[in-house]
Formats: structure tokens, C-alpha cells, sequence
């Protein structure tokens, strides 16, 4: 296991967010491809409902993608979203974390933000990625690991 790696980046209300800030905190930062897209929409809100139970146990979530701060705010207010999202848009801490890269969709191929989650630990140690992500149950998946491997 290694330190995770640390960035800054602008949130949805273009305050700046640097990950070292929140040692002493879990940590879940997940990539997702693009705001207001089925996909990216559903595993946001499976996190938004499940905000009151992170808190309670000082888990922090950063949602990451390459779309704007302007968009990142419309989608944090149609969705009503508690937790940070950040912008990437030049794929700096994609690249960093390895989560950008080749994708197809529709038969076509094409390069972009691939759907990664990483979980950090209160010292800043990386301590599980998963390269698999179900958007349904994404909330439930992170919760789950945590709780059986870091909150024993």
C-alpha cells in the first residue's frame, strides 16, 4: 500500500480542494465520465442518500469528472447533490490515478474518464481501488468494503 496521491482541484462552487486536506478522514474519490448522464446520475444520488451514514462515520466523498465547475453546480442543484465534486478538466488527476484511458461505447472507440473508485484511509494510505463499478449499487459496494476492512 501507498500514499495516496495528493491533487488539488475546483469544486462545483470553485473553491479549491486539496485531497491532504482531509487526513484524519476516509476518503471514497470515484471517477465518473460525465455529469447528467443515467449512469454518472444514479451512482451520485446512491451516495447523496447515503450522506448521513458517511458523515457518521467521517467518510468524505469526491466525485471527479472533466466537465466544468458551471456544469458540475447545475448537476450538484438538479440533483441535490452533499458532497464535493471536482474538475478535471485537463485529465491531470485522471491520468494520476489511472483513470483515463481507452473506452468503447456503441461500437466506437474512444479515449475518456474511466468509472474507477479508490478508497483512501484517515492516514492517506490508497487501500482498495475498484476497476469495476455497478452504478446501482456503488454507494452500498464502497460502505460495505470500509465497514468490513477499515472500520472493524
Amino acid at each position: 500500500m501507498k500514499k495516496a496521491k495528493d491533487f488539488k482541484l475546483q469544486n462545483q462552487h470553485d473553491e479549491t480542494i486539496k485531497l491532504s486536506d482531509f487526513d484524519g478522514m476516509i476518503r471514497i474519490i470515484y471517477f465518473y465520465p460525465k455529469a447528467m448522464t443515467p449512469g454518472c446520475t444514479k451512482q451520485a444520488c446512491g451516495l447523496r442518500d447515503s450522506k448521513t451514514i458517511l458523515s457518521k462515520k467521517k467518510i468524505k466523498v469526491f466525485g471527479i469528472s472533466a466537465d466544468s465547475v458551471e456544469r458540475l453546480l447545475k448537476f450538484t442543484q438538479k440533483e441535490k447533490l452533499n458532497f464535493d465534486l471536482l474538475s478535471d478538466p485537463d485529465y491531470k488527476v485522471a491520468n494520476l490515478y489511472e483513470s483515463y484511458g481507452p473506452k468503447k461505447f456503441m461500437g466506437k472507440s474512444y479515449e475518456g474518464i474511466l468509472r474507477k473508485t479508490f478508497i483512501i484511509n484517515q492516514a492517506g494510505v490508497l487501500v482498495h481501488t475498484m476497476d469495476k463499478v455497478n452504478t446501482t449499487t456503488h454507494h452500498e459496494d464502497v460502505l460495505k468494503w470500509i465497514e468490513t476492512n477499515l472500520l472493524k
